[in-house]
């Protein structure tokens, strides 16, 4: 019956008459206005991450690869791209399960928290870092064989750097100390948890030149559930703002100190031909477009910053400032 139909004064009195003597049932009739939401749960695999949880591991990971990327693009002296490609939550069998042979898995210790994560990096990806840091030109190994020993070496160094860049995405959560305890090179190696235990893996897509590939991230439940509750987007943007305080200026005044630029003084210009440079002897005269009275213009980096005048400090050339050029200051 829809909303629009009205029922008359006879059907009102039949529907009367049959509530009263048994023929229709109320309880019926209230179960067919209510439907009775069925969810599907598997007590083998409890979902012990919500989906504002995971949300939020996505949220720190992206600004992880944004990092990652900065490091590995100078390290390894390569165009480099990684986003950020799912997070999951699985049973650490099924992470142990699907990992290949040789593998190449960084076990990092996660201080202050108790336990550990893993990185894993895939072969092919791992071959091509190697290439690049021996300096090759970064191709992907067709073979299939173990690392040796110097290659592993070299893994574990580029480990420790990356297991280093998880600090500053996990701020605005807590004060981590993360550190790389070991490499393996075998699964069977890496049982860091119980098979059964849930993780959150976090799949990163990689690509070095042409070569495609992924570094996956198992973070254990059982590492992160003291911290669950900060695990939340309300509160992680919450604690993202901080105000900069005089030792964050100070650490920045220090570093922009220690920056080294290019100093350069030029004297004067001129033209000559390539007869007279290459006869030029020790003691040839040169003449510039500049006298001795003219102020030298001394350059930071390709901008005039100072004029001044050249002579001499404990027998040595030297050019000592005499004003400075203010034009184009902020």
């Amino acid at each position: 019956m829809q909303l629009s139909d009205v029922l008359s004064q006879n059907e009102i009195d039949a529907l009367l008459q049959a509530l009263s003597e048994g023929e229709v049932d109320v309880a019926e009739i209230e179960y067919g206005r209510k439907e009775k939401k069925i969810k599907k749960y598997d007590f083998r695999r409890p979902d012990k991450f919500a989906k504002d949880q995971l949300r939020t591991l996505q949220i720190i990971h992206e600004n992880y690869s944004r990092l990652l990327n900065t490091f590995l693009s100078g390290y390894l002296r390569s165009l480099i791209q990684i986003d950020v490609l799912s997070v999951e939550q699985l049973t650490y069998y099924e992470f142990s399960n699907s990992i290949s042979n040789p593998a190449v898995l960084g076990i990092v210790e996660f201080i202050p928290l108790n336990g550990q994560v893993i990185i894993e990096i895939t072969p092919d990806i791992a071959f091509v870092m190697i290439d690049r840091i021996l300096g090759g030109n970064g191709k992907i190994v067709e073979e299939t064989r173990n690392f040796t020993e110097i290659e592993t070496t070299l893994l574990k160094k580029l480990l420790k750097q990356m297991a280093k860049l998880f600090k500053e995405p996990w701020e605005n959560v807590l004060k981590l100390e993360p550190t790389l305890e070991k490499i393996e090179n075998n699964s069977q190696f890496a049982q860091i948890i119980s098979p059964n235990e849930t993780i959150a893996l976090v799949t990163l897509n990689i690509k070095i030149g042409d070569v495609e590939g992924m570094i996956n991230i198992c973070i254990p439940h059982i590492v992160i559930e003291p911290i669950l509750s900060q695990l939340s987007t309300k509160f992680w943007f919450t604690t993202m703002s901080k105000a900069r305080t005089l030792e964050d200026e100070k650490i920045l005044s220090s570093r922009v100190e220690k920056t080294k630029v290019v100093l350069r003084a030029i004297l004067g210009n001129t033209h000559i031909t390539v007869s007279d440079f290459v006869d030029l002897q020790v003691g040839d005269v040169v003449q510039l477009d500049a006298s001795t009275s003219d102020h030298v213009k001394i350059y930071v980096e390709d901008k005039l910053k100072y004029l001044g005048k050249p002579g001499s400090k404990k027998n040595k050339i030297a050019v000592q400032i005499t004003d400075v050029f203010k034009k184009g200051d902020e």
